[in-house]
């Protein structure tokens, strides 16, 4: 049976530029192709738990803009309910700005925009959708009081908390002991504070780690690593959701980061 994730985060739209290499400060490159891609940690998550499975409900801000409007019809052509996924007056919806070189490589500048109105009052009126899932998965786009909110809110009826804690931030220790797993990278996992529940760590082309386990990922010819991270965790949330063993949903949720990197973009698909 079907599990219910439900994602608190951000919904950006990138603007990915293609290039041969990164430019180095002060120096100018010419850009190979631009497109306008479906984005935010947030969603991407959410995407990859429906893709894996799971019944998912998304909670956030877009912007009053045409945008936003885009987006949210995207993404519930694609089965996830976008009901408590609110408009930001006088905001734009948060964007991107991507550059992949020729090896798949990335380097991201998040403009917020709309995910930095997400409040913990916001995030009370969705209580209900946070309340009655399987899993809650968290990440940083959005203020923290907001995500301290929902995780409270899953730990007042036991759901399972996933926390990615990405981009790096300092955390409250409440908020990394709530969560099962913590999910970060080699660098992040140098930096927490405390000792967590548990904490997966994912290491890139080297797969990831989970307590006693551990999962290489299958050969794939990289076009793009942006939103490989997202991937894994919100397969991961997904596959946890609805039944699987920590194994088999670490393994899952490496293929799928692996997957993630041999298309463009974070989410496989361009907006309408």
């Amino acid at each position: 049976m079907n599990g219910v994730v439900s994602v608190v985060g951000s919904l950006n739209i990138d603007h990915v530029v293609s290039v041969s290499e990164h430019p180095s400060p002060g120096e100018t490159v010419l850009g190979l192709r631009l497109r306008t891609l479906p984005g935010g940690k947030g969603a991407n998550q959410a995407v990859a738990a429906a893709r894996a499975g799971a019944a998912v409900r998304m909670i956030g801000r877009i912007g009053d803009d045409p945008d936003g409007t885009r987006y949210l019809h995207a993404l519930s052509r694609r089965g996830i309910d976008t009901s408590a996924v609110r408009r930001a007056p006088d905001q734009h919806t948060g964007r991107a700005h991507v550059t992949v070189d020729r090896t798949g490589e990335n380097s991201v500048i998040v403009i917020p925009g709309a995910n930095s109105t997400l409040t913990a009052a916001e995030v009370t009126t969705a209580a209900e959708s946070i309340r009655t899932a399987s899993v809650v998965l968290l990440q940083l786009e959005t203020p923290l009081p907001a995500v301290e909110e929902a995780a409270e809110l899953a730990a007042e009826t036991g759901a399972r908390l996933v926390l990615n804690a990405s981009p790096v931030a300092p955390l409250p220790d409440r908020l990394l002991r709530l969560a099962d797993p913590v999910i970060v990278n080699e660098h992040e996992h140098q930096r927490l504070a405390v000792r967590p529940r548990s904490v997966c760590v994912t290491l890139g082309a080297d797969g990831a780690r989970w307590g006693k386990y551990r999962e290489r990922p299958p050969h794939t010819s990289v076009v793009d690593t942006t939103g490989a991270g997202d991937a894994f965790a919100g397969t991961l949330a997904g596959l946890l959701a609805s039944g699987s063993t920590e194994q088999d949903a670490l393994a899952a949720a490496v293929r799928a980061g692996a997957q993630a990197t041999t298309w463009h973009g974070a989410q496989g698909w361009e907006l309408p």
